[in-house]
């Protein structure tokens, strides 16, 4: 299925359970040129990612390992393609500043700054090889 650009940018789909959390998120991302819709949990994040058809999933979650469950639950859930990249904002486990890629087009960072997050969603939405 063929996604749609838009002169206002891509869809990213924040999915986090802290309401200002997922406001602040929403908000560097949007003055980044970016359309976002936010969810609450994986439910709501399920529902709105089969309606919206989002480029980029980002979710911000202390347990890493939930996290991933999840993320990957709401793409297929949402009948995306496996394409379509899942990010999960982590403070646990890995050290500040780090991306690791675990495979299935799913990322885990834990971004010292927004500017090393923005080109992480920049890169994976598209799709430009990373240089580490």
């Amino acid at each position: 299925m063929n996604r749609v650009k838009t002169v206002e940018g891509e869809l990213i789909l924040v999915v986090d359970e802290v309401e200002e959390t997922r406001d602040a998120i929403e908000e560097l991302l949007r003055a980044n040129t970016y359309r976002v819709s936010a969810a609450r949990d994986e439910r709501c994040a399920v529902e709105r990612a089969s309606r919206q058809r989002p480029e980029l999933i980002l979710m911000s979650r202390s347990r890493s390992a939930d996290a991933v469950a999840i993320v990957r639950r709401i793409r297929d859930h949402a009948n995306l393609e496996k394409t379509v990249p899942l990010v999960i904002l982590t403070a646990e486990k890995i050290a500040e500043g780090t991306e690791i890629d675990l495979g299935e087009n799913t990322h885990l960072i834990h971004p010292d700054n927004f500017d090393q997050l923005r080109r992480l969603v920049h890169r994976l939405i598209h799709q430009i090889p990373s240089l580490s």
